[in-house]
């Protein structure tokens, strides 16, 4: 994931914060590996797993992932509600910012589709409340 904005990562233009799928190797440059998914990420062992932290209460409701299915027509909805999830959980939001100041923070996740996935929708959210 290392193309452009413009080609849909939204990890470009973001020095203190990336996203990749649980799955792959760490990189030198990951920094703190945060998984941001309510469930394990299937088949992956968590003795083999290279994840420093597991925020379990920053990903979407129940309720919302359910609802969501990874259903690609249902992704500006989803990032609206989940932002709205978001917003009531202000003090694990702002550790996590601050986290992202003091260094690179990688959110992890275990979806396919690597475009359409609550780290993503996570990412975006903490850009736009990132101080300029």
């Amino acid at each position: 994931m290392t193309t452009a904005r413009r080609s849909g990562n939204p990890s470009a233009g973001a020095p203190g914060l990336q996203v990749k799928r649980a799955y792959e190797p760490p990189a030198r440059d990951d920094g703190i590996r945060v998984l941001v998914d309510r469930l394990w990420p299937r088949g992956l062992p968590k003795g083999k797993a290279s994840i420093d932290l597991w925020l379990k209460d920053l990903a979407p409701s129940v309720g919302l992932r359910r609802w969501f299915n990874h259903e690609p027509h249902k992704w500006s909805e989803f990032r609206r509600r989940y932002a709205a999830e978001l917003d009531a959980k202000k003090a694990a939001v702002a550790a996590l910012l601050g986290a992202v100041r003091h260094g690179r923070v990688t959110l992890l996740f275990g979806a396919r589709d690597s475009r359409h996935n609550n780290a993503v929708a996570l990412h975006e959210y903490l850009r736009e409340r990132e101080p300029a």
